[in-house]
């Protein structure tokens, strides 16, 4: 039997909506895309992601279901965008902070413990700083506003119809799927924000080729490398909806911290900062709230790149065949 073909529009064009866009395109349903900002992403948090596909690295503070979409958004990412780099992530500690590298090792898994030659082997960058080294190699890490580009640029050529500068919500549409995280927070009264900090700078010197994570009890961080020369750098979780502009405090930290990774930071240029604000719901777990041929895909936390593939293969399920994966479908928002 043929599947049924919807008419459907999805509301902000972040990474969650570029996802859901995208598979349901594949899929053969007719998409509408529909972003209130006039340019692609000028208002999506996506942009000041560390699009760290952090399989393990989450675990310390997420829940099995995270692993388990998380498994799926790295093998959709792979198949989907060569920008893709899979090649694990470093967590390092310094001597003083040992107990945080022995407190991680005990909280997330897929990891090997490394010794201070193995790590300077993997990465030659990090020197003879560190004793020792978790690896997680199942992780990935991608540069976010390319990776999002591309997938827009997938999305369109499945069909996809792009509407910039529309707030409202579409009219004429079989479905509606919103993703657009805070901007829904009107529906969704127990959504808040969660603040990213970051900066990112550009050096010769650094030769960092996978994501590295400082652990530190007060002030963690992680470097993410891009191409080009280009580093992320970030690590506050802000209980928070102020973006913009970071703080000179949080500047100090982020910069500090770097410079404990690798001195070669100190020569770096700072190419950009700022701060993006994350949908979160209490539990930090992402819902999928289904509502009379309206969708709701939020609370996506510090996940959304990891999630965002995964999540979008769920909703298309459900559209086809009504399946309710009772992990992250809820009937209410307040639901776990």
């Amino acid at each position: 039997m043929a599947r049924r073909s919807y008419a459907i529009g999805v509301r902000g064009a972040g990474v969650v909506g570029l996802w859901q866009a995208l598979v349901l395109a594949r899929r053969g349903h007719a998409v509408t895309l529909y972003e209130q900002s006039a340019q692609p992403f000028a208002e999506s948090c996506s942009v000041y992601a560390g699009a760290m596909l952090a399989l393990r690295c989450e675990e310390d503070n997420a829940e099995p279901v995270i692993n388990e979409l998380g498994k799926r958004g790295i093998a959709l990412w792979r198949e989907t965008y060569p920008g893709t780099a899979v090649n694990g992530t470093i967590a390092v500690a310094l001597g003083r902070d040992r107990a945080e590298l022995d407190r991680f090792a005990r909280m997330t898994g897929g990891h090997r413990r490394l010794s201070a030659a193995e790590l300077v082997a993997l990465e030659p960058g990090l020197g003879d700083r560190f004793a020792g080294a978790l690896f997680f190699a199942e992780e990935a890490h991608l540069a976010p506003e390319p990776a999002l580009r591309f997938v827009l640029d997938r999305a369109q050529a499945e069909g996809v119809r792009l509407r910039l500068g529309a707030s409202e919500a579409p009219e004429g549409a079989d479905l509606v799927i919103d993703c657009r995280g805070l901007g829904a927070k009107d529906d969704l009264p127990n959504l808040r924000g969660v603040r990213g900090e970051r900066i990112v700078v550009k050096s010769r010197d650094v030769t960092l080729t996978r994501p590295v994570r400082l652990l530190h009890p007060r002030f963690p961080l992680y470097v993410v490398p891009w191409s080009d020369g280009l580093y992320m750098i970030g690590a506050t979780v802000i209980e928070s909806e102020e973006t913009g502009a970071i703080t000179l405090r949080s500047a100090l930290d982020l910069l500090s911290a770097a410079y404990a990774v690798d001195p070669a930071f100190a020569e770096a240029e700072i190419v950009r900062q700022g701060a993006g604000a994350r949908p979160a719901f209490p539990d930090n777990r992402p819902r999928i709230i289904a509502r009379n041929g309206y969708i709701y895909v939020n609370g996506l936390y510090r996940n959304g790149f990891l999630l965002a593939p995964a999540l979008a293969e769920l909703v298309a399920d459900y559209v086809e065949t009504g399946a309710k994966d009772p992990e992250v479908f809820v009937e209410d928002p307040a639901q776990r």
